[in-house]
């Protein structure tokens, strides 16, 4: 039997807590970006293709778990166990506004147009924040039948889609009316939601399962059972062939899309894999894990040249920024203090 090359991924450190969600920003003038939340209350902004550390976002008081940047990468927002959803600048790292909640923010997404910024949580409530009047009170759509754990926006912003942390299946939401209009059923409770680059599909994880919808007629387009119980999925952006899964296992794995069959098994976390996405180019993906550390996995050997030999840098390290166009970024930006992770046991873990 041939052997198999072993993946070696980048690396990144810096997170003292479990890594619960992970978002690549689409590929911008300056590249792209990935933005990181943790339970150790301070999201963090890395170079979406070295895995370079550019700043921490400081301001939360809780377990961070949601981030999200705008369509530029000029803006990042995150939901947390605080009570509060906050505004950044990804920029400077400034906090633009913290908007207040009853309960723990479970997730937020900014609109296509980065308009607005929708959030769920424990209150079982959509609400959507006009960023160009952030002190105006939200928008509140109908209530949820169970606490929000994902959501996301489709059809230039026309429909929302979320999942419950108790409840299985995908609610979409008419914006016009507010109203819940369609179920996507699923066996357990949807914990990844995601919207294909293209538009074309939704993909799920509820443990079991991987669902692929279509995005336009929500009829079930492809389901997969996996090999373990998956918390995350992603499909590859650019010729949507292949997708990849983690779980509880502490593996990432990487399946043909058209198949269902494992291409590739990429082990080296030490905790149950929590988030898996891939970058917006397709040729990598990043795993966030229980064990704190960001992989992020080449998917071409050729592209990994340079990689294999930097593992990626955290905040107690001297940050290297490999690509010139994002200098500008680190200027003025607020960077997290050694020590500063050993201060926040008393992060709210719920």
């Amino acid at each position: 039997m041939e052997k198999k090359k072993v993946a070696v991924p980048l690396v990144c450190h810096g997170h003292s807590r479990p890594v619960v969600d992970l978002f690549y920003s689409p590929i911008t003038p300056d590249g792209f970006f990935l933005i990181s939340a943790s339970k150790d209350s301070s999201p963090m902004l890395r170079n979406g293709e070295t895995g370079d550390w550019i700043g921490t976002f400081e301001g939360h008081k809780g377990a961070v778990w949601s981030c999200g940047l705008d369509t530029n990468a000029l803006y990042a927002a995150s939901g947390s166990a605080d009570f509060t959803a906050k505004l950044w600048n990804a920029l400077t790292g400034d906090e633009l506004h913290s908007f207040d909640h009853k309960h723990i923010v479970r997730t937020c997404a900014f609109s296509e147009d980065a308009h607005c910024l929708l959030t769920g949580g424990f209150e079982k409530l959509l609400r959507i924040y006009d960023l160009n009047r952030p002190d105006a009170p939200p928008r509140e759509v109908d209530n949820s039948p169970g606490s929000i754990r994902t959501v996301a926006w489709l059809h230039s912003d026309q429909t929302i889609l979320s999942s419950c942390s108790d409840i299985g299946g995908v609610r979409l939401w008419d914006l016009r009316s507010g109203k819940i209009v369609q179920t996507l059923e699923t066996k357990s409770p949807v914990t990844s939601a995601e919207v294909s680059q293209d538009g074309r599909y939704i993909t799920t994880a509820d443990g079991s399962t991987v669902n692929f919808w279509d995005a336009n007629h929500f009829g079930l387009v492809k389901s997969y059972n996996m090999p373990c119980n998956v918390e995350s999925a992603s499909l590859e952006p650019k010729h949507g062939n292949k997708f990849v899964a983690g779980g509880e296992d502490m593996w990432v794995h990487v399946f043909d899309f058209h198949t269902g069959e494992q291409i590739g098994c990429n082990k080296g976390h030490h905790g149950p894999v929590h988030c898996v996405r891939f970058a917006p180019g397709g040729e990598s993906f990043a795993s966030g894990s229980e064990d704190g550390t960001i992989r992020i996995w080449q998917i071409s050997p050729a592209s990994q040249e340079e990689n294999d030999t930097h593992p990626g840098n955290g905040p107690t390290e001297k940050v290297k920024v490999s690509a010139d166009e994002v200098t500008h970024k680190i200027e003025g930006f607020h960077i997290g203090k050694e020590g500063d992770a050993e201060e926040k046991e008393k992060v709210l873990d719920t």
